[in-house]
């Protein structure tokens, strides 16, 4: 406990629920062991336990209103009095603090704002996490607890082609909302997984795995391979991908799910990269005719020719059918 005859003095310690209990700065533990008098709202605190193991006596106090609990703090009987702030962040708090700092001047201790612990970077994805968990539980939401991977499947396509399009309309604000809707698609898979009778995996799993890869196909990052240049990268991967997976094929897991357009673009991609050349390229020409057949190669001579001009075929299609839908409503008259 504290002798110092020093003026009183409020330290607000702030700390993360998304790190381990006890895992706070050592100014925190410093702080809250030397403080005559230490304060908690929630009695569910996630550090809690870890302080009072280590010795320190906490009391919980309500909360409150904001300006009720900023005067409970700021007339605290300790010399040195710690609060150990709510993983809500204790809302109006510090507004209602620097309030009666004004009002009182003289009257209010010193206050001091001590971080205890940081979130790292990706930390926000352990609410996600939380959240599915909250909504596919008994007791959460219905619709998220009927679906399945199967049911999914639709939404996981629309949510990927509108990102697509946030991307190729530059709209940053959309682009992030759309990121995010993609992200909630593979928690939520990850989170149905997990409740498989025979094989079960988590988002921790997923994680895992797509670790493993990239270390894996990065031997030039992390490993002892020199690679100058994206194209002996771009080599290296699909030599890697392929013994990894045993192809046989350079066309081997190419999914024929793809829109037909992006599919021959993926095959031109592939076939280009292994070195291919056993298959001519079709003919780049206007057939007298235009049938289905004659259209399609034709399409194709069209995919390989802009995969050799470093051209996205499909995201250029995209452009110019953009362009011919402002043309036509505009000549209807309407606006875009």
């Amino acid at each position: 406990m504290t002798t110092s005859t020093a003026a009183p003095k409020l330290i607000l310690l702030t700390t993360t629920h998304r790190v381990a209990p006890g895992l706070m700065s050592w100014p925190a533990w410093e702080a809250l062991r030397g403080a005559d008098l230490v304060l908690a709202a929630d009695p569910a605190h996630p550090q809690l336990a870890a302080v009072r193991q280590a010795g320190v006596q906490v009391e919980i106090v309500e909360r409150g209103t904001a300006p009720a609990l900023a005067r409970r703090l700021a007339t605290g009987s300790g010399q040195v009095t710690v609060w150990l702030g709510s993983p809500d962040g204790d809302p109006g708090l510090t507004d209602a603090l620097a309030r009666l700092a004004v009002e009182e001047a003289g009257a209010v201790p010193e206050i001091e704002l001590l971080p205890g612990s940081y979130d790292l970077p990706g930390a926000r994805l352990l609410d996600l996490a939380s959240v599915m968990d909250r909504l596919r539980s008994p007791g959460g939401c219905p619709w998220d607890a009927e679906q399945t991977h199967a049911s999914l499947v639709k939404y996981l396509v629309e949510e990927a082609f509108e990102l697509v399009e946030a991307i190729e309309e530059g709209d940053r604000e959309t682009l992030r909302e759309e990121l995010g809707d993609v992200l909630l698609q593979v928690f939520f898979h990850s989170r149905i997984a997990e409740e498989h009778p025979e094989d079960p995996f988590s988002i921790d799993d997923v994680a895992g795995d797509i670790v493993e890869k990239l270390m894996y196909r990065h031997p030039h990052v992390f490993g002892d391979v020199e690679a100058e240049g994206t194209a002996a990268v771009e080599a290296n991967w699909e030599q890697l991908k392929a013994a990894e997976k045993q192809r046989e094929s350079v066309l081997d897991g190419v999914p024929a799910g793809l829109p037909a357009l992006a599919y021959a673009a993926k095959l031109v991609s592939r076939v280009r990269r292994a070195g291919f050349t056993a298959v001519p390229d079709a003919p780049y020409e206007l057939p007298t005719e235009l049938t289905a057949e004659s259209a399609g190669r034709l399409l194709l001579a069209v995919a390989q020719r802009a995969h050799d001009a470093g051209v996205d075929v499909d995201a250029a299609l995209r452009a110019s059918a953009r362009g011919y839908r402002r043309e036509v409503r505009a000549a209807e008259g309407l606006a875009d």
